[in-house]
C-alpha cells in the first residue's frame, strides 16, 4: 500500500495569519498521525511564511511516523536537516520566493551540486529523495547522483487528468518503470486530490509514498480533518 504523508504547511499558514499559536502545528501533526497518516511532511522556506525552522525542531522528537523535510538545499536548510535527522529529505529546486514547487530538478545540469549534498545527507543516515519531472533522463540522473528515491512532480498529471487521464499518466508510468529498473524508490506529490489519487496509484502501484497538503487541508474544511485523512487513505488501498 502506498503511504500517505500529510504536508502540514497550510496549517502553519493559518496560524501565521493571526499570530499566536492557533492552530497549534505540533498538536495538529500529532493528531494527523493518530488519524492514520503514515508520515508528516514540512517544507520550510527561507522567509518562514508557513512552517518555521523552530517548528521542525519541535516536531522531530514528538512524531512517531516518518518525518519528511522538503526544501532547497541552501546552507540553513542543510544545517536544519543534519541537526534534526528526519527519515527522509526531499530536495526541491524552488527559488526562495517561489509560491509553491513548479518544476523538478534538472539532475544533469545540477549533477555535481546534488551529488555532493546527497552524499552529505546519506552520511548522516538520512534517506534522500530528489524531486523530478517524469522524464527518464532526470530519473536516471538521480540514480547516478546516488539518491534513494525520486519524487515525481504530479502537477501536469493533475492538470490534465480530466482532459485525458490515460495521456496524463503515460509519462509517469514510463518514469516509474525507469525508477524501478534502477532500484530507486518512488514518491509522488503536488496537486494530488480525492479525484485523481486513486487512478495514479492503481496505474503505478510501485509508488512508495504520496505527499499531500493543500488539497487535503482544503477538504478538511468541509469534511473534518480526521474524516479527510481517512478518505485519502481509502484512495490508496
Amino acid at each position: 500500500m502506498t503511504k500517505l504523508s500529510v504536508n502540514i504547511n497550510k496549517i502553519a499558514t493559518i496560524r501565521n495569519a493571526r499570530g499566536g499559536n492557533n492552530p497549534d502545528v505540533v498538536k495538529t501533526a500529532l493528531a494527523i498521525e493518530t488519524f492514520g497518516a503514515q508520515g508528516i511532511t514540512v517544507h520550510p522556506r527561507p522567509d518562514e511564511r508557513h512552517i518555521r525552522y523552530a517548528d521542525v525542531y519541535e516536531l522531530k522528537p514528538l512524531l512517531s511516523t516518518e518525518f519528511n523535510i522538503e526544501g532547497y538545499p541552501e546552507n540553513k536548510f542543510i544545517e536544519l536537516v543534519k541537526n534534526t535527522k528526519p527519515a527522509q529529505v526531499t530536495l526541491v529546486p524552488d527559488a526562495p520566493d517561489a509560491i509553491t514547487s513548479n518544476a523538478g530538478w534538472d539532475t544533469l545540469k545540477h549533477f555535481d551540486l546534488l551529488k555532493e549534498i546527497t552524499q552529505e545527507f546519506k552520511n548522516e543516515g538520512i534517506r534522500v529523495s530528489i524531486f523530478v519531472d517524469p522524464v527518464a533522463e532526470m530519473v536516471e540522473g538521480a540514480a547516478k547522483i546516488g539518491a534513494d528515491r525520486v519524487e515525481l512532480y504530479t502537477e501536469p498529471y493533475a492538470s490534465n487528468f480530466h482532459k485525458n487521464k490515460k495521456e496524463a499518466i503515460a509519462p509517469y508510468i514510463s518514469a516509474a518503470l525507469v525508477a524501478k529498473s534502477l532500484g530507486l524508490g518512488l514518491n509522488a506529490g503536488h496537486d494530488l486530490d480525492l479525484e485523481n489519487l486513486k487512478y495514479l496509484v492503481q496505474e503505478i502501484p510501485t509508488i512508495d509514498e504520496v505527499s499531500i497538503g493543500h488539497a487535503l487541508i482544503c477538504d478538511a474544511l468541509i469534511f473534518g480533518l480526521h474524516n479527510t485523512v481517512q478518505m485519502y487513505l481509502r484512495e490508496l488501498v
